[in-house]
C-alpha cells in the first residue's frame, strides 16, 4: 500500500468521526481536526508542515500526526513503535506524534485515532458527549 493511499484513508477516517471537521489555524501546512471546537488530531508534512527533505535523501519528509493519548498508554506506544515519539509542539504527557512512514499497521493507527477522539469527547459537557455518542451508536 502506498503512503498516499494510506494518508487518504487516514484523513477519511478522521473526518468520519461524528461532528468532526478540518481547520487550518496554523496555516495551510498543518491540518487540525476538531470535534465541537476541540482538537483531537493534527496532520502535517514533516515538522509543522515544513515538508523539507530528509537529511539522507532527496525524498520529502513523512507525514506527522499528533494524537491525544491516555498517559498510561503513551509511553508503551513509544516503546513498541519507533515511529511514535513525544508530541511535537504539544504537551508530551498527553500527546504523541505518529510518523506515518508505513511501519504502523493501518488498524493500529485507526485505534489511536479512536482513542484520541474519545479522550477529547470525554472532557466535554454531558450534553455535547450525548450528541456525539448517539451518532456513534447509530
Amino acid at each position: 500500500m502506498s503512503k498516499q493511499l494510506s494518508l487518504e484513508k487516514i484523513e477519511q477516517y478522521i473526518l468520519s468521526k461524528p461532528s468532526g471537521y478540518l481547520e487550518f489555524p496554523f496555516g495551510e501546512g498543518v491540518a487540525v481536526f476538531k470535534v465541537k471546537n476541540k482538537m483531537f488530531a493534527t496532520l502535517s508534512l514533516g515538522k509543522m508542515g515544513k515538508g523539507d527533505v530528509k537529511s539522507d535523501s532527496s525524498e520529502p519528509r513523512d507525514w506527522w500526526m499528533n494524537l491525544k493519548c491516555d498517559p498510561d498508554e503513551l509511553v508503551m506506544l513509544r516503546d513498541i513503535f519507533p515511529s511514535v515519539i513525544p508530541a511535537y509542539h504539544m504537551n508530551k504527557k498527553l500527546w504523541n506524534t505518529i510518523i506515518l512512514d508505513g511501519s504502523i499497521p493501518q488498524g493500529e493507527i485507526e485505534r489511536m485515532i479512536d482513542n484520541s477522539f474519545m479522550l477529547v469527547v470525554s472532557k466535554m459537557t454531558k450534553k455535547d458527549q450525548r450528541s456525539i455518542l448517539i451518532m456513534l451508536s447509530a
